[in-house]
């Protein structure tokens, strides 16, 4: 049946109408009547020109020189301008709508507001850059793998999405809702690493393969520190009683500077304080504060063999050290 018989099918049309009857009775999840909401596809290629004006030269399909690089850049520049400010208006337009608003602009309002932050944003790109500089030279001294930093650019997912976080926290500061999260969460699904918008991240952090790696909203890591894959900075068990808003009560661990934390790790609470040059082990379970120079590892477990070979049970030493 072609696509203009199939409207006039009787059950075709039942279908449809309880589709149009269940967006009066579960009305929380569509958006039929009311402001635009911001395009996931054009805060895509948000972050695309992002990443070519972070990174001029890594991503592009044509080569860039010193000929062309001023009209190239000049031209992301505009379109990111052009795209992102659309966005955001849109987003600001929409927050008397949205559970997590702020103060309400509308119209033209929200057009100034959106300009004036955009503008922003293109104006602290060279000091983003200068942080992602630390991050990338965190990698390469951090990982006896890297061999460069084109290499850590072109292979390792924590530089994208650190990249992407710097830009989110910006617009996340600036009361900007919606978009940050929709940066985020895309970052998140290109490479496994889940950072809140609202996290403050020194410069020089290095996520080793990034995988699971998780990292709230209210916690705060210092310069130079060292993640691997499968840590959670979490929040404990709370309840949520009131309203979110911009300045959330501290939820989340913090870590001073160069910190290491090993893959599988787990620290939770906004009390729990990392102190500098602290190392925790894998599969740590933390929820409370250690000093400066503290190693936090757990006692390896009793293994127990079977098979051909008849081992028997035994505690083996430790064979390693953090």
């Amino acid at each position: 049946m072609k696509g203009a018989d199939r409207l006039r099918d009787p059950r075709f049309e039942a279908a449809v109408e309880g589709l149009l009857d269940s967006y009066v009775s579960v009305g929380g999840i569509n958006h039929i009547e009311g402001h635009n909401l911001p395009s996931l596809g054009q805060v895509v290629e948000v972050l695309h020109l992002l990443e070519a004006v972070l990174f001029p030269g890594y991503y592009e399909a044509a080569r860039l020189g010193a000929r062309n690089a001023r009209y190239v850049i000049g031209e992301h520049c505009a379109r990111l301008y052009e795209c992102l400010a659309a966005e955001v208006a849109k987003s600001l337009e929409h927050t008397a709508r949205c559970e997590t608003a702020g103060d309400f602009v509308s119209g033209r309002e929200a057009n100034e507001q959106a300009e004036r932050i955009v503008f922003e944003l293109l104006e602290t790109l060279p000091s983003i850059r200068a942080t992602l500089y630390e991050d990338a030279q965190a990698a390469l001294e951090g990982d006896p793998a890297a061999r460069s930093i084109v290499e850590v650019l072109l292979a390792y997912p924590s530089i994208r999405a650190i990249g992407i976080h710097r830009v989110a926290n910006f617009l996340h500061r600036r009361k900007v809702p919606l978009i940050p999260r929709m940066m985020s969460e895309h970052v998140h699904g290109q490479t496994g690493i889940d950072i809140h918008p609202g996290a403050t991240i020194g410069p020089g952090l290095f996520i080793d393969h990034g995988t699971g790696v998780v990292i709230g909203e209210t916690a705060v890591l210092g310069r130079w520190c060292k993640l691997y894959q499968g840590v959670t900075l979490g929040a404990l068990s709370v309840s949520k009683h009131e309203e979110t808003t911009w300045d959330p009560p501290k939820r989340h661990p913090t870590l001073e500077d160069r910190v290491t934390v090993y893959a599988g790790a787990t620290i939770l609470g906004g009390r729990t304080l990392i102190g500098e040059g602290s190392i925790v082990g894998g599969n740590v379970w933390l929820t409370r504060s250690i000093p400066p120079g503290t190693k936090v590892q757990i006692e390896p477990p009793f293994l127990l063999y079977r098979g051909a070979s008849a081992i028997s049970p035994v505690r083996e030493p430790m064979d390693y050290q953090i």
